[in-house]
């Protein structure tokens, strides 16, 4: 039998530029890229992942680098993720961020305070005030240890009808619905990182178009192969139409859209970044898994050259 997921593993985006990308995200928001590699479909464009110190499960942000048209919302995807902070801490990021010339807006959500803004592809982010995992943090991005990110707090999903997302987290991950306001829906997991998923009822959007400043997908925690095998069977005999288990050496996923058209994988919590880096060397070079190495110089001749911190020399 499967076991209810915990929370979110990681949520993944499109970007296109990657300096650009790489520098909002270590600089201005101070996460850490823990991963510089390649996309292992489409290994002529990086990919990118930060995260906590070690880019533990549910603090990870990742970004496919794929120049090109910028995507539209619709429903059926993820259209805000939010990363959680420490109580007191929006007055913090709403001066920082204007310093850095983004535009927020400060909001109430569930009785907290919320700070809303986009990334620079504009992609749709959010800071949440409360209770934050303490060792889940980065301590050298440049932003004061009491106000930095503590991983993600949630996502929310855009849907013509609530019911559709909630037959998967609800009837099948094991999330409860905490509550309702306006037309946001609030279902919870039963972990203590990265737990929650807002759902927004939008009837009349349109279908969203894949593309730049857009999500591409949200990975939700399973601890290991074994679970992971038993979610694949639980779903296949739901009648989802499953990917099989793919290997994207930090962990193996499997993915597939429920009912709205949001594309959800779930993510082994193992082996994790550390497996082909020293955790003082993360995110310092390329890495490729072991079946690409062969092709490395072909690879590399076909990156642009991005700088952060040490030169990454492709």
């Amino acid at each position: 039998m499967t076991t209810a997921i915990s929370g979110i593993h990681h949520v993944t985006a499109i970007t296109g530029d990657g300096q650009r990308n790489v520098d909002f995200y270590t600089r201005t928001l101070g996460l850490r890229l823990v991963k510089v590699t390649v996309n292992y479909d489409d290994p002529g464009s990086y990919h990118l992942y930060y995260g906590d110190s070690l880019g533990r499960p549910g603090t990870v942000m990742t970004f496919f680098v794929w120049p090109g048209r910028r995507g539209t919302a619709g429903t059926g995807q993820v259209t805000e993720t939010a990363f959680a902070v420490p109580t007191g801490s929006v007055g913090y990021w709403q001066a920082r961020l204007t310093e850095a010339g983004v535009i927020s807006q400060t909001v109430t959500r569930w009785g907290g305070q919320v700070l809303v803004f986009g990334d620079p592809d504009g992609l749709p982010l959010a800071l949440v005030e409360g209770a934050v995992k303490e060792d889940h943090v980065w301590s050298q991005g440049g932003v004061p240890t009491e106000f930095a990110i503590r991983g993600f707090h949630g996502v929310t999903l855009t849907e013509t009808d609530a019911k559709l997302p909630a037959s998967v987290l609800v009837d099948r991950f094991g999330y409860a619905e905490t509550g309702r306001e306006g037309d946001r829906i609030r279902y919870a997991s039963t972990g203590d990182l990265a737990r929650y998923v807002d759902v927004v009822t939008a009837a009349g959007w349109s279908v969203p178009r894949g593309g730049v400043g857009q999500v591409h997908h949200v990975a939700f925690r399973t601890p290991d192969d074994a679970g992971q095998a038993a979610w694949l069977e639980q779903l296949r005999q739901d009648g989802r139409h499953v990917s099989p288990v793919m290997d994207r050496d930090y962990f193996h996923s499997i993915y597939f859209r429920e009912p709205g058209g949001t594309l959800f994988e779930i993510a082994t919590d193992v082996p994790g970044f550390t497996k082909n880096e020293a955790p003082e060397a993360l995110g310092s070079k390329l890495v490729l898994p072991e079946w690409m190495e062969e092709r490395r110089a072909e690879i590399e001749a076909g990156l642009p050259r991005l700088q952060f911190g040490q030169a990454v020399g492709v």
